[in-house]
């Protein structure tokens, strides 16, 4: 397959895909249902004219059929006048007329045919017409019930392109959620630890902090001779005693010993 054929193809599949899309088959039925509608506007207009063309070759005749009865009668006074020749001149005349007449006799009856068979042809079209609009009308109502459950369907199981938004939006905002959480945990550790300064604190805190770390210790240091079965924390050793000797006691001191 050469690339032109297969762009070609692929051109007509997502064009075929973005019409079924955009399709909506209530508004397809309703143009069918306008185009039928049309048609029968065409058919009643066709009958309206065969029955115009038949109306007036039935007053060609009937106009006729008076010129020819008037022909007889001219005749008939110009025999008794003794004018044959007029009787003549009438007749043929008349004969003329009659072959006309003939014809349009053969007209009217065609005409009268084509009338009939319009006028079938409109009952049977108005007919479908007819059942076109019932069950258009019956698709058009089960389609909508139709769609109007999937959207219901899709809204309760979240499968909507609208919910699903709203599942996302709500999945972010709780994930943004948590990520504040932590951070906020996570400078809170890190200024207990003093890892960070607090700019709001006074110059007093960062010894209240070495006095708690300290209370912290030797309460771990007490619960921890409690464990052990001790009544009070192991003190810490005593330094021993400096040499009295070696210590520098002051002069004022000395005096008051002696």
């Amino acid at each position: 397959m050469s690339v032109m054929k297969r762009l070609s193809l692929v051109f007509k599949a997502k064009a075929n895909k973005a019409l079924d899309k955009a399709e909506d088959p209530r508004e397809v039925l309703d143009y069918s249902y306008q185009k039928q509608l049309q048609m029968l506007q065409q058919v009643r207009r066709g009958v309206a004219d065969v029955a115009t063309s038949r109306k007036r070759v039935e007053l060609q005749i009937n106009g006729l059929n008076q010129q020819s009865e008037k022909l007889t009668q001219q005749a008939q006074k110009a025999i008794e006048m003794n004018r044959e020749d007029l009787a003549r001149e009438a007749l043929t005349r008349k004969s003329g007329l009659t072959q006309q007449v003939n014809d349009l006799n053969t007209q009217l009856a065609t005409l009268q045919g084509e009338e009939e068979k319009l006028t079938l042809a409109q009952q049977r079209l108005q007919a479908k017409v007819e059942s076109f609009r019932t069950k258009k009308e019956t698709i058009k109502a089960t389609y909508t019930a139709a769609e109007a459950q999937t959207r219901i369907n899709e809204a309760v199981s979240g499968i909507g392109e609208e919910m699903g938004d709203v599942g996302m939006a709500m999945q972010r905002a709780e994930d943004k959620t948590l990520e504040m959480q932590a951070r906020a945990g996570a400078v809170d550790e890190l200024l207990s630890s003093g890892a960070l300064d607090d700019l709001t604190a006074g110059p007093s805190d960062d010894i209240t902090r070495q006095l708690d770390a300290l209370s912290s210790t030797n309460d771990v240091e007490a619960e921890l001779a409690a464990l052990k079965g001790l009544s009070a924390p192991q003190k810490t050793q005593a330094l021993p005693e400096a040499d009295s000797s070696v210590i520098d006691v002051p002069s004022n001191e000395k005096q008051a010993e002696q």
